[in-house]
């Protein structure tokens, strides 16, 4: 669109946001030259002395926030991209922990704007080359790159990275990558880099990943081969070749993720401390993944969204309920239609009581009569999950759980719901 004004670098952050979502015709537009040519203007391609990147069906963003968490204890200047965001636009960077103010931002598109000329980018591509003026601008000594979608064609890939992880692997985005497993792990595995450590974080991946890295001589590490973890009561331990970590405290986010993380740390030639690492477990933490809310009762919130991450979720539920005696489940629900919704559904079914199943609103959005479908119907469904997370808090007796899950966008909204509340 040639009649567009893009905004000025002391426009609103708003003004700009609208502004890139006008400028492509697609919001998702997979590969790599456009990007690559506009981060080149930019000196954009090695945005930190080390940068790593992190892929995956699930698990990328506690992942990154695992990492962030030791190197910040470890007193590095920390970096981070991720997407999407839950309620603000700003959540997308964190620089030392803190999201950075509007202002920022809209100076970082600026640059971003003047660097591309005539390059047609996507909000995602414009997003992601803006986070990388970021962490230049501000000299961060480790950049943390989470991938949006797939890897290989990402616009995250166009960077020189150190270190490249795919934490799990399941079908998911089927509309850009495919049911194919084998598929799907080529993809991811477009991250790898020759001569350089890769990290997978998924049990018996799909074989195109070990492929991938031995066609590019890139060095795999893979967990139950060259890494692995074991629980033990309240700790855990991790350990690679003859070197192990013990006692380890139980993070708050998924374990699996954690064992990764301390995979990818440990290739990464930097200076952290057995100390960091008991530190930066016990502070990690990330919006929207097993988030607790204080209120009258428990409120677990999960952006679990397909069968791979409802399946975590459902295990950790059953334990909460053993541990700190709760009685029923109730669900809020609200999905994409182009996600796997019986799939997802069924896995949570065996720790769920009553359901509240909600519409979401936008061209992906299902609508609560399609959960429904997936529930064998005689539930009620719901013109939001705003009206359907105040249902379940009615209902809810004291020692019950309500759970809000299926989507960022369903968390999102009832963080901004949550936060409106207690205004």
């Amino acid at each position: 669109m040639t009649d567009l004004i893009a905004p000025s670098a002391t426009a609103s952050l708003t003004s700009w946001l609208t502004y890139l979502e006008q400028l492509h015709t697609s919001a998702i537009d997979l590969g790599l030259d456009r990007a690559q040519a506009v981060a080149e203007r930019g000196n954009l391609i090695k945005p930190a002395p080390k940068v790593i990147t992190v892929a995956g069906t699930n698990g990328k963003g506690s992942t990154c926030a695992i990492l962030e968490a030791i190197l910040l204890d470890a007193g590095y200047k920390v970096g981070v991209y991720s997407s999407p965001h839950l309620v603000r636009y700003n959540e997308r960077v964190r620089i030392n922990g803190d999201e950075l103010a509007d202002e920022k931002h809209s100076q970082a598109f600026a640059a971003i704007e003047e660097y591309r000329g005539d390059v047609s980018l996507s909000l995602f591509e414009f997003g992601t080359l803006a986070a990388l003026e970021l962490f230049k601008n501000n000299q961060v000594d480790v950049a943390i790159l989470e991938v949006g979608l797939g890897g290989r064609l990402d616009a995250t890939n166009i960077v020189d990275h150190d270190v490249s992880v795919i934490t799990s692997l399941a079908v998911d985005h089927v509309d850009w990558l495919g049911d194919d497993i084998e598929v799907i792990g080529f993809e991811k595995a477009g991250i790898f880099r020759s001569d350089k450590p890769a990290i997978c974080g998924q049990p018996t991946p799909p074989a195109s990943v070990a492929a991938h890295a031995d066609d590019i001589s890139a060095k795999l590490y893979q967990v139950g081969y060259q890494f692995d973890y074991q629980v033990t009561a309240d700790k855990w331990q991790w350990k690679s070749g003859c070197f192990e970590l013990t006692d380890l405290p139980i993070p708050s986010l998924p374990l699996p993720n954690a064992a990764t993380a301390l995979m990818a740390l440990g290739t990464a030639e930097l200076d952290i401390s057995d100390c960091n690492i008991v530190n930066g477990l016990k502070a990690a933490s990330l919006p929207g993944r097993m988030q607790r809310i204080g209120t009258s009762s428990l409120v677990i919130m999960d952006v679990a969204h397909n069968p791979h991450s409802a399946q975590y979720f459902a295990q950790q539920l059953e334990k909460i309920k053993v541990s700190e005696g709760k009685q029923r489940v109730h669900a809020v629900v609200a999905m994409l239609h182009d996600k796997d919704i019986a799939a997802t559904i069924a896995e949570m079914k065996t720790v769920v009581d009553a359901w509240y199943p909600a519409s979401l609103e936008g061209p992906r959005a299902a609508k609560a009569d399609e959960i429904i479908a997936n529930l064998g119907g005689g539930v009620e469904g719901f013109v939001s999950p705003e009206v359907a997370y105040d249902q379940a808090l009615a209902q809810a007796a004291e020692q019950d759980v309500v759970i809000v899950f299926g989507s960022f966008y369903t968390v999102g909204q009832i963080a901004s719901h949550i936060a409106a509340k207690q205004e």
